[in-house]
């Protein structure tokens, strides 16, 4: 924290991106504090299993999806921050308003509007801070984001999980989460008076380019894409901790916050790592976050909680190393349309893949773990020839 606050006095690109992290905590205080009681509250107003799947699956596909159009969007116009800002707005205005949902069609359609608006903030966002990035590092940069990212996916459930087990009340759950939202949004406002041109953070001087979007850029989502179907969705090892006895339920939450605290110190260190050694931290990252799978579905509650403890490595790098990558790779005229690309890319191929390893874990337990295995160390060769590349293209 010590080096993340001499940071912060040092330039204006490093206040810059505290005061973007700041934003994504009380964002995720805010959305992370809905979705961990959003599938028992649709039950409660008389949605059946099905329906509660069908919404989450939706929204996650529409808000990865939209990523494309936002993204391209924001490159276009240039308004980076009204997008952002409209973004934010819908993403969070959804959320305080789930407590006057009366019915689960309402309910259903705020929750889905919820991810709408993060899919529209998120490259816009995504490309001003790789602006700021380029000042302090860009692994760093985008590591601290994702730490305090994090510690909001971590306060916004317990806030939540408090306020439901004193008041036994959905709709105050979700009303006491406007606090965050409003926290979150004035921190935005902040920085759009501050910073109204985040652009100007980094300097223009000639940088790693592939001539826009072309081959190395899309090396790298193909590897991209086989991390993320390779990689094993909480849920699905919730499902399996539960369903095969490895772990009581009660311990499941705790797993879920260990990882998410893990992810955090993990982005950090990643990232710094990133900015010294390149691609290659990504592979070692993968390596690691392989072994997950295998140690959660097929070993007893020791194995499981140390392969929990890797997929929170695997997250935080993924979420740091990864979109620093891009701000590396494509010119700054082309990183919103990088951005919507890239998560889109990684949305649906998480997508996929867990879809997949749903209909593998019916079959065999050993064809998931093969897959997901599989999967990510295909992505390694690729990695590694997107990162000689990019060495030979910043020698030139």
């Amino acid at each position: 924290m010590a080096v993340v606050q001499a940071a912060v006095f040092r330039s204006p690109a490093a206040r810059f991106i505290l005061l973007l992290g700041i934003v994504s905590l009380g964002a995720d205080m805010t959305y992370e504090g809905a979705r961990s009681i959003a599938g028992p509250f649709l039950a409660v107003l008389g949605a059946s299993a099905t329906a509660v799947g069908v919404i989450a699956g939706l929204g996650e596909l529409i808000g990865y999806g939209l990523r494309l159009a936002s993204g391209h969007l924001a490159d276009r116009t240039g308004r980076y921050w009204t997008i952002t800002v409209l973004g934010y707005a819908l993403n969070l205005a959804a959320v305080p308003l789930l407590a006057l949902a009366g019915r689960w069609e309402v309910a259903a359609g705020l929750i889905i509007a919820e991810r709408v608006g993060k899919a529209i903030r998120t490259p816009a966002r995504d490309a001003m801070l790789s602006h700021a990035a380029h000042a302090v590092g860009r692994g760093w940069a985008f590591g601290v984001h994702e730490a305090l990212d994090q510690i909001g996916a971590v306060l916004g459930p317990l806030l939540v999980a408090a306020v439901l087990a004193t008041t036994r009340s959905y709709p105050r759950s979700f009303a006491v989460l406007l606090v965050p939202a409003v926290l979150a949004l004035g921190t935005l406002g902040a920085a759009r008076r501050f910073y109204p041109h985040p652009r100007a953070l980094e300097p223009t001087v000639p940088t790693v380019d592939f001539q826009g979007i072309q081959h190395g850029f899309w090396l790298y989502l193909a590897a991209v894409a086989c991390i993320a179907a390779g990689f094993a969705d909480f849920p699905l090892m919730a499902f399996h901790l539960a369903r095969a006895a490895v772990a009581p339920q009660g311990w499941i939450p705790l797993f879920y916050a260990l990882a998410m605290g893990v992810d955090a110190v993990a982005a950090l260190v990643f990232g710094r790592l990133f900015d010294r050694r390149g691609l290659v931290v990504l592979v070692v990252a993968t390596l690691l976050s392989s072994l997950a799978a295998p140690l959660v579905f097929l070993g007893g509650f020791a194995l499981a909680l140390a392969g929990v403890t890797l997929w929170g490595v695997g997250m935080g790098a993924q979420e740091s190393i990864m979109r620093a990558a891009i701000a590396s790779i494509v010119p700054p005229h082309r990183r919103g349309s990088a951005y919507g690309l890239f998560n889109a890319g990684y949305g649906v191929a998480w997508f996929a893949g867990s879809a997949l390893m749903g209909v593998l874990y019916d079959r065999s337990v050993w064809a998931l773990v093969a897959f997901s295995v599989t999967a990510q160390m295909v992505a390694l060769p690729l990695l590694l020839l997107v990162g000689r590349h990019w060495g030979a293209r910043k020698g030139r």
